[in-house]
């Protein structure tokens, strides 16, 4: 069974482990199962038909070959295509060898006359732009099922090189790769499909995954227990603005459903417009200053609701008192003028365009640019997006596509501050607070697009979140007893 049961495996890492594999067993051993996976799953799944096999001069076109006899063998009409031949010597150029059936032109006319073609030309591995000529021929298919990634996606990173021929599914190996899951490529991808091909349990030996899949079991939430008091549960503070007392309140509103113990805003001369509503929402009219020597007050949130002034006059009282900051919104838009002034947040929480004003125009994949950002500032980066990135300083990334456009609405993002700052109270480490609070977020905007016909507010978010997190505690200790099962293999 496969370890690592969350991860996203590079393409480097993959390569690792077919070399570590190389010295335990023939490469053509996995190569035969790899094909004969991807033949099991077009069976199931298509009527007979005609195929043509699209193979490259690789290891994914050697996929392709094998995928080719095991079709013809259960008696299906079959040819392949071959962009070019293998190298001489090599696994791939094997399992060439080993088709004796049709070999047609690689041509846009034999792939428009295919029922079905299988796209076995590049891999994950790949990094530079697809020709047009090969964009062109996969294009005229009526059908695709990719083996790995569709030609033109990169694994690593999710982004076209090239042109990418959308697929009806793809047949994927050991674990799934990053590019399966973010966008835009996660999109051309179609059903992803992860098949075990007999790796070795050693080829993983010395591969640390960094990149993972966002889902319980990757973290666990706090479990209240017998004892618990509003302290223990955890205390998340808010700094709140003047003049638009709501974004802060929608912040709050999420703390308090996603199980924070309290609940209190800092509003000062504003308060009175903060007390309006929520009985159990405690609005202090203190001056900061006075509210920070309060040492149960550990987690803050700064930014949504406030102006940039206003940032200027609470976050640095935040973070020169040592408190865990949460910084959103006006806090981004202030530190964006010097990225030094969110030196000492634990993180922040861009959508892209704020993202881009902090650390400049992304160069290449959006999930390099989030771990260097993360590294750059120190704190854990939430790139939001329908595939939202959390990165943390150390190298730990995961990626998290359990979400529903029905985020996509005004005040979504402050009930996910509010959501990671109840999380981070309760006593969560940084990163996996942030990645529990996006699933968690994620499911709340699934729950309440379920319940609005699709078309949620802001103010609609917060009440599933106490269901989201009885569905998450419960996913994660599936994962462990299936971990546990694993284990005693």
């Amino acid at each position: 069974m496969p370890q690592h049961p969350f991860a996203l495996l590079l393409p480097d890492e993959s390569d690792r482990m077919d070399r570590v594999a190389a010295t335990i067993l023939p490469v053509t051993l996995l190569m035969e199962n790899a094909g004969w996976a991807v033949a099991r799953v077009i069976q199931s799944r298509f009527s007979r038909c005609r195929v043509t096999v699209a193979c490259g001069p690789g290891n994914n076109g050697g996929d392709g070959y094998v995928v080719a006899r095991y079709l013809a063998r259960q008696g299906w009409p079959v040819c392949v295509a071959a962009l070019s031949s293998p190298k001489a010597g090599t696994p791939a150029a094997e399992m060439a060898a080993r088709w004796t059936g049709l070999t047609v032109p690689f041509s846009v006319e034999e792939m428009g006359r295919a029922d079905l073609v299988v796209d076995a030309v590049f891999g994950s591995g790949l990094k530079r732009p697809v020709s047009d000529e090969v964009a062109s021929v996969l294009a005229a298919a009526r059908q695709v099922v990719a083996i790995d990634v569709p030609s033109g996606v990169s694994g690593a990173s999710g982004e076209i090189l090239g042109r990418a021929r959308d697929c009806l599914l793809t047949v994927t190996f050991v674990r799934p790769r990053p590019g399966h899951v973010l966008q835009p490529g996660a999109g051309l991808c179609g059903e992803v499909i992860c098949t075990d091909i007999g790796m070795p349990e050693r080829a993983w030996e010395g591969i640390e995954p960094t990149v993972q899949h966002n889902e319980p079991g990757l973290w666990s939430l706090p479990v209240s227990g017998e004892g618990d008091y509003k302290y223990r549960r955890g205390v998340v503070s808010l700094c709140g603005g003047a003049q638009m007392p709501g974004a802060t309140r929608l912040a709050a509103a999420a703390a308090r459903r996603s199980g924070a113990g309290l609940v209190r805003i800092s509003a000062g001369e504003g308060a009175p417009a903060y007390r309006l509503g929520d009985s159990g929402l405690v609005v202090d009219a203190e001056p900061l200053v006075e509210l920070l020597e309060d040492v149960r007050r550990k987690v803050w949130i700064c930014g949504p609701g406030l102006t940039e002034n206003e940032v200027a006059a609470s976050l640095p009282q935040l973070l020169e008192a040592g408190r865990t900051v949460i910084a959103d919104a006006g806090a981004l838009a202030w530190g964006a003028q010097d990225l030094s002034r969110l030196e000492g947040v634990a993180a922040i929480t861009p959508h892209i365009g704020e993202f881009h004003k902090l650390f400049g125009p992304v160069e290449g994949g959006r999930l390099d640019a989030a771990r260097m950002a993360a590294k750059r500032l120190n704190a854990v980066v939430v790139m939001k997006g329908p595939d939202t990135i959390i990165a943390a300083p150390d190298g730990r990334t995961a990626i998290n596509n359990h979400a529903s456009s029905a985020l996509a609405t005004a005040g979504s993002g402050d009930t996910l501050t509010g959501v990671i700052a109840a999380l981070l109270a309760a006593g969560m480490d940084v990163w996996e607070g942030c990645c529990a609070g996006v699933w968690l977020h994620g499911e709340a905007g699934i729950e309440a697009g379920k319940a609005h016909g699709g078309w949620p507010v802001a103010e609609d978010l917060d009440l599933p979140l106490g269901t989201a997190r009885a569905t998450a505690t419960r996913l994660a200790k599936e994962a462990g007893r299936k971990k546990a099962v694993r284990s005693l293999l």
